[in-house]
């Protein structure tokens, strides 16, 4: 989850090409420099932290993925879903996904540090797919 607390003021020198790069990618999300550069900083971290850990964008927003891979959340409702505990469960999600056991913990541990973030996501894709189901069994209906 979000921390709510105020943000802080914290002065950074970059060299001209880092802002440029900067400013243009800015403008392109239509958002202040500052915004960016804090994601870009927090995503970062969360890479260094969470070795095989990428962030990519989506109409959904921005989120958590396996680079070269799905996304985190889809791993963690994989190893849920799979009714197992433990390695078996992380085994299971691993030939669901066709995915190596390490990209597996790569994901489970990224979860554990970002619980809520993982838990929002899944269940905004629990809502979508409840939404789909229900205008395409009002779309058959209304074809008789």
């Amino acid at each position: 989850m979000a921390d709510s607390s105020p943000p802080k003021p914290f002065s950074i020198r970059m060299t001209p090409p880092v802002l440029a790069r900067l400013d243009a990618g800015a403008r392109r999300r239509g958002e202040p420099r500052s915004r960016v550069a804090e994601r870009l900083i927090d995503e970062g971290l969360r890479m260094e932290d969470h070795p095989g850990i990428a962030f990519r964008d989506g109409p959904a927003g921005r989120r958590a993925s396996l680079a070269g891979g799905p996304d985190v959340w889809e791993v963690i409702e994989s190893v849920r879903g799979s009714e197992l505990a433990g390695e078996e469960a992380i085994e299971a999600a691993a030939e669901w996904g066709n995915l190596t056991l390490p990209q597996v913990h790569a994901a489970v541990r990224y979860y554990g540090d970002f619980r809520d973030e993982i838990d929002d996501w899944i269940e905004f894709n629990r809502r979508e797919a409840r939404r789909e189901r229900e205008t395409s069994e009002r779309a058959r209906e209304a074809l008789g």
